[in-house]
């Protein structure tokens, strides 16, 4: 034996990035349900009449639990208190229950149903919520959006419940190693998962002879089982580890409810929490109106269903491009030693982003235009990750991803407009932006996420983390709503969907990058002189 064998699972890379892919896999399932009726917005109001305003209540709906009955800061007690393998298994449970109930809901078995009549009957003036103008529910909402809200809110509890067990996870198995490349990584694979709805949920809602949405719910259930199955497999290596270190889930010295106290007195705390909710408030109920926002804003010409790109084989073809576009992106990050290899992987992966794109146009799809959003975050994630590591700036890269956050949003609002009757102008500002967006969007776990661990003790970090989804699940409820009652507001009432003027939409969306750009210089300058060390390398 040498003096640098590995003595737990923990000190061997390989069986620690295992770890982080079955956790990253259960979140890329998650992301997928998270967004799988988004893509097909304008199918839900002429198959569901769901209008603007019910889908931005239903979305808005999946953090109301989270938020007004403070599950998430109970989740955060639970996995200080029980630890990341038994979390990560009972969130995989709540996630599918909440999967399962929405699926009901839009499905074909629910219209003339009992339920469907119940639906109708209650739940149109909820006591108190109602007064304070925040209930999920309203008079004259859809049955089935109804019902799909209650779903969406079980499946938010436990979907925002897996975000801070990954979390806490990555820290338990990577703290004083990469971390930040690995929590970088993790969401990198997380967020292919929302070009994949992007791709797959029309695919599934047009397939065959008739439009049928609750088959792209369905395909979004069958993945949160394979997000079960990831968690619970989790659950034996985490508890192997656990018996080679001695560690135990539960603590020596147990949670109290003062160490909440001891949270949110760190000011260092609370701007990393306002510059997060901020920053995710202007990025994920975007998520929900961007394909629509596109169908408004470009002129496409759907392909004839009867051609190669109008046919069903596309999307797979598509999908695979996009696969080797994220692998060999991803890949090309950690090949060191041999350049003709790491530059060979770069140049593959340009090539098949341009075929990607060029066979989204040919599709003249909005939701295959969009499902570009994620894969320059793929290829520059693990880089900045890796940057925060062994340079630090932490701070810094938070404040140039609210920069192109708020460039983007602006470019959506006036410039991609002026397109409007050029296909190939409008598809290419599109394309720029929305890979522009995505990288932006992979500064922020690159940069923020490892730096709570600096910021408060180790016993505390899953309330630590819980703390802040709660504060940044506000924003995930308010603002998909606020979207919808914009778009309401700002434009007639028999409006067809495929018209709706999305400008003060996204200015509000533009002006919380604003906002999260002052919070981000305020935390710099805190942070040089407090010494929080969010500018320093993770790895000393």
């Amino acid at each position: 034996m040498t003096q640098n064998a590995v003595k737990t699972l923990r000190d061997s890379a390989t069986m620690r990035w295992i770890a982080l892919l079955l956790l990253a896999l259960g979140m890329f399932c998650s992301y997928i349900f998270m967004d799988i009726l988004s893509p097909i917005k304008d199918l839900m109001q002429s198959e569901r009449g769901w209008d603007s305003l019910a889908f931005g209540t239903m979305q808005g709906s999946e953090t109301f639990l989270n938020v007004f009955v403070f599950f998430l800061i109970f989740a955060g007690i639970i996995l200080d208190k029980m630890g990341v393998r038994f979390t990560a298994v009972l969130s995989g449970v709540v996630m599918l229950v909440g999967g399962v109930i929405k699926w009901y809901a839009v499905s074909s078995n629910f219209i003339g149903s009992s339920l469907e009549a119940w639906f109708n009957n209650n739940l149109n003036y909820i006591p108190l919520f109602d007064e304070l103008g925040v209930s999920p529910f309203y008079r004259g909402m859809p049955a089935s959006a109804k019902m799909a809200a209650l779903g969406f809110m079980i499946f938010g509890c436990g979907t925002e419940m897996a975000g801070i067990t990954v979390s806490r996870g990555i820290v338990k198995w990577f703290k004083g190693r990469e971390t930040a490349l690995a929590m970088g990584s993790e969401m990198a694979l997380a967020r292919l998962g929302v070009a994949t709805c992007m791709i797959f949920s029309p695919y599934f809602a047009k397939l065959g002879d008739h439009i049928d949405v609750s088959r792209s719910v369905a395909f979004g259930v069958v993945l949160l089982c394979i997000a079960l199955i990831m968690f619970i497999t989790y659950f034996f290596m985490d508890k192997k580890l656990d018996s080679q270190t001695g560690e135990a889930e539960e603590k020596d010295d147990p949670f109290k409810i003062k160490d909440i106290g001891k949270i949110l007195s760190s000011l260092g705390f609370w701007l990393v929490a306002l510059l997060c909710v901020l920053y995710y408030s202007a990025i994920f109920p975007f998520q929900k109106y961007a394909v629509n926002m596109l169908q408004c804003n470009l002129t496409l010409t759907e392909a004839d269903p009867s051609t190669f790109w109008g046919g069903d084989s596309v999307t797979i073809v598509q999908y695979l491009i996009m696969l080797a576009v994220a692998v060999c992106a991803f890949a090309s990050n950690f090949v060191k030693n041999n350049k003709g290899l790491k530059y060979g992987l770069m140049c593959m992966a340009v090539v098949a982003l341009v075929v990607y794109c060029y066979m989204g146009y040919m599709r003249g799809t909005a939701e295959t235009i969009f499902a570009v959003f994620p894969l320059l975050a793929v290829a520059i994630t693990p880089i900045l990750g890796n940057y925060v590591d062994h340079k630090g700036k932490a701070a810094s890269m938070l404040m140039i991803g609210s920069i192109l956050l708020v460039l983007c949003h602006l470019t959506f609002a006036f410039i991609l407009p002026m397109f409007k009757g050029n296909a190939v102008g409008g598809t290419v500002v599109a394309y720029v932006t929305i890979l522009v967006l995505g990288a932006s969007f992979s500064l922020v776990p690159a940069a923020l996420w490892p730096s709570v661990p600096k910021l408060v003790d180790d016993k505390i970090i899953g309330s630590a983390y819980a703390l802040i989804f709660w504060i940044q699940n506000i924003g995930l409820w308010l603002f998909p709503l606020l979207i919808g009652k914009v778009l309401t507001s700002t434009n007639p009432k028999d409006v067809a969907p495929d018209e709706l003027n999305y400008t003060w939409a996204l200015v509000m969306l533009a002006a919380l990058g604003v906002a999260a750009l002052l919070i981000g210089i305020y935390l710099k300058a805190v942070d040089k002189k407090k010494h929080l060390g969010l500018e320093e390398p993770n790895i000393k």
